[in-house]
């Protein structure tokens, strides 16, 4: 689960609501408050996370002269969804993922990026798009803290736990107070700013149980789709926290050998760099999206 380092927006950026073809996500948009807006980053969070996870990165991308858009995906946070497992699945998440992309007044151009389980989510969608043929309606792709294929291990085994005990077997209240017990057993250090601790509380609670069970499941079964993707002719980077737990940074690295792009591994960053440091990992994409014309 990321924690966001703050919880007040910058002045470049505000709340919105999404409006597409298949129903409306919430969103966190920033845009350049001088200058030409140079092209349009939209981010994807990961399993349990939200938009909130990219919000250190709001601002300094926003000064580079990007826009940016930070989506909960279906079942997430303030984007909600339905009780039924199929709107979850891979191929719902990159078809919305499609419609958001399609509702974006794109200025210049428009790079993909996918954190941890939304990683898949990216890659499925670009993989689809390409099998379609003609131009993909993405400039660029980013893999961040994600791997080629299922978690590690522990991870793993962590997710499914955590699937076993999701409603209807415990309701997510429950839930919370087993995995801050786990926490506490385990020496991990509390959230010390007690409004991050409560809105991590509340965004845990406002997921759609059945978003978890199913993204759940996908992190521990997910194949190997490293291939196939280098096939896609479209710039890629991979970037990683130099100290990874979720897929090892070996892992993340070999994959971007596979692809043949870059692998950027953040200093002092673990499975989050996004919010564990934003500044750095704002930097180092904001090279990358804007040597892309």
């Amino acid at each position: 689960m990321s924690t966001p380092p703050f919880l007040t927006l910058p002045a470049s950026a505000r709340s919105a609501r999404l409006d597409t073809v298949r129903g409306e996500f919430a969103a966190l948009r920033a845009r350049p408050q001088a200058g030409p807006v140079r092209g349009t980053a939209l981010l994807l969070p990961g399993f349990t996370g939200s938009k909130e996870d990219f919000i250190g990165r709001l601002e300094p991308l926003a000064l580079a002269g990007l826009q940016v858009l930070a989506v909960d995906q279906r079942g997430q946070f303030e984007t909600g969804g339905p009780d039924d497992e199929a709107a979850y699945s891979l191929e719902a998440l990159a078809l919305d993922l499609r419609a958001v992309t399609e509702a974006v007044s794109g200025e210049g151009p428009v790079h993909l990026l996918g954190h941890s389980f939304g990683g898949y989510v990216v890659r499925e969608a670009v993989l689809r798009a390409a099998a379609e043929g003609g131009r993909l309606p993405w400039d660029s792709l980013t893999l961040m803290g994600t791997g080629a294929g299922r978690v590690c291990a522990t991870e793993a085994g962590r997710a499914e736990l955590l699937v076993s005990v999701l409603p209807p077997v415990m309701e997510l209240e429950a839930v919370w107070q087993a995995m801050r017990e786990l926490d506490r057993s385990s020496g991990k250090a509390p959230v010390a700013d007690p409004q991050i601790a409560d809105f991590l509380h509340r965004r845990w609670l406002a997921n759609v149980p059945a978003a978890l069970r199913v993204t759940g499941r996908q992190l521990t079964m997910e194949p190997d789709r490293v291939d196939a993707l280098a096939e896609v002719e479209l710039p890629m980077l991979v970037v990683s926290g130099e100290h990874d737990y979720a897929w090892p940074v070996p892992e993340q690295a070999e994959m971007a050998e596979r692809l043949g792009v870059r692998h950027i591994a953040v200093p002092g960053a673990g499975h989050s760099p996004n919010a564990e440091r934003p500044a750095d990992t704002a930097a180092a994409l904001a090279g990358f999206w804007l040597a892309i014309s």
